[in-house]
């Protein structure tokens, strides 16, 4: 039975996929879009996302270029001016976003937003435990006991109207690495958690708004996957702004040693493509006072997010309380809003390249 789902859901899968490869610029400078001969699978008509901040407004951008019929809803309501004044349809609730969907995608800021979309009074279980969307996918970074618990939660629901062979919704935990630059070139990475057969009929979905998907096992594991991304590149930021700022202080210009790094061993994404020395890399938040990208208010919650789970598992992390500490005192400092690089200027002292 198992074998057949799967085969159910590739066959669909197959049949998106060439769905949205056949594509056409659609407005400004869209990528693809279906072709007009065609109708959107039944799986994925409608389309709903929430939350339109940095992340999620160039997401679901993304997937009103690849051709998909996209509702969205958000508290800002200058953010769904931008869409409404697009054409694109915009509601006030979740709830409302759930009558009208398939497929619902939810980017938002921390598990208690996620909660209250899902479960508060205009939420997504709005009507209790009958769902139009079939699909709902959560690509917040969240801890991975609240995905699963949600994840149980919609398991235990029923459609409105059965869908293929599925009788009952599914939850992905979706989380994604690339950043606000990522999202705008639709060069996401997607680390999901869920059941298999789900992220393989999801593939065109993710592929619509990034470019690699990693398929990480049940649910939560997604968000799992994201929180230790996270933290590595905490400490990796933490370990190159370090040393740079050692280097500047016995006398090597951090170009210079940003060089030797990125040709020897040290080399890392946070010497390579993001660092935070101003003045060493153009096209990065250290270029612009640390404006944009990804703020130390947002490090230091997912670093949160690592302590919480190191301390429910037992896990020995002297790293990520060190780098836990770092980041909330940036924070109490006033740098909350800069991007998370700004540790090598604040915290480091390093100084900028002349």
């Amino acid at each position: 039975m198992g074998i057949c789902r799967v085969r159910s859901l590739l066959s669909v899968y197959s049949k998106c996929s060439s769905y949205a490869l056949t594509c056409i610029p659609f407005q400004f400078s869209q990528r693809r879009t279906f072709s007009s001969h065609s109708q959107a699978p039944p799986l994925f008509e409608s389309v709903g996302f929430i939350g339109l901040g940095n992340m999620g407004s160039r997401m679901a951008n993304n997937l009103i270029k690849a051709g998909y019929k996209v509702t969205v809803q958000d508290i800002n309501s200058n953010a769904l001016k931008k869409f409404s004044d697009l054409g694109i349809d915009t509601k006030e609730t979740p709830s409302e976003i759930a009558e009208v969907s398939d497929v619902i995608i939810t980017m938002l800021p921390s598990s208690s937003h996620v909660n209250d979309v899902y479960t508060g009074p205009n939420g997504l279980l709005h009507d209790g435990n009958v769902l139009r969307p079939w699909l709902l996918i959560d690509s917040s970074t969240i801890d991975p006991q609240t995905s699963r618990k949600l994840s149980l939660t919609i398991s235990k629901c029923m459609l409105k109207e059965k869908k293929g062979y599925r009788e009952t919704p599914v939850m992905l935990d979706a989380p994604v690495s690339g950043g606000v630059l990522a999202a705008e070139a639709g060069t996401l990475t997607f680390m999901v958690g869920g059941p298999e057969e789900a992220y393989l009929a999801a593939k065109p979905l993710f592929l619509s708004m990034g470019k690699n998907t990693v398929y990480c096992g049940g649910a939560g594991n997604g968000s799992a996957a994201k929180i230790c991304n996270n933290l590595a590149m905490a400490i990796s930021m933490l370990g190159v702004s370090e040393a740079l700022s050692l280097g500047q202080s016995l006398g090597i210009s951090a170009s210079t040693l940003t060089k030797v790094f990125n040709s020897s061993s040290a080399r890392s994404w946070s010497s390579d493509t993001y660092n935070p020395v101003p003045g060493v890399m153009e096209g990065v938040p250290s270029s612009r006072n640390y404006d944009g990208g990804f703020t130390s208010k947002l490090m230091a919650k997912d670093l949160n997010l690592a302590a919480t789970s190191a301390e429910e598992v037992g896990v020995k992390s002297p790293f990520t309380y060190q780098a836990q500490q770092i980041y909330t005192d940036l924070c109490q400092d006033g740098h909350e809003n800069e991007d998370f690089s700004c540790v090598f200027r604040h915290y480091f002292s390093g100084k900028d390249e002349i």
